[in-house]
């Protein structure tokens, strides 16, 4: 058989598996941190999880595929081995970068959460009803 083929059927169950153990993970790992990022609102958290996953499954497979064949020939077993750890160390890199940006992406969503929530206070002052008309003069005036 020749040796590029078995780089190739090296690779590809390789990394798919790699891709598909990485999603898993992020996604029943993550959620907890979308739940935080969206303020509780479970069910948001979980179709972002879900949507995170897919477009994750889509560019990482898509990468994979296109990775598989880069015009190099193999001619022999540490060819093979070469060919493997570049293509799977790049796929690997890939990876941790997609998972930095989401996490960036999202640190910045929940401050930004974190922050409107606390510029508003969460009840009305006291002794004030909202759109209820002011009763009596302003201080000062008669």
């Amino acid at each position: 058989m020749d040796c590029t083929v078995v780089s190739y059927a090296a690779y590809l169950p390789v990394a798919t598996g790699v891709t598909v153990w990485v999603a898993r993970t992020l996604s029943r790992n993550g959620r907890v941190f979308l739940a935080d990022v969206f303020a509780g609102d479970d069910r948001l958290a979980d179709a972002v999880n879900q949507l995170l996953v897919v477009g994750f499954y889509l560019i990482n497979l898509g990468f994979v595929a296109l990775w598989m064949r880069n015009g190099d020939t193999v001619g022999d077993l540490q060819g093979v081995f070469d060919a493997l750890s570049y293509k799977l160390g790049t796929v690997l890199l890939l990876l941790g970068v997609m998972h930095l940006g989401n996490v960036y992406v999202l640190n910045r969503i929940r401050r930004r959460g974190s922050l409107d929530r606390q510029q508003r206070p969460p009840l009305a002052p006291q002794g004030v009803v909202p759109g209820a008309p002011m009763a009596g003069p302003w201080p000062g005036q008669a």
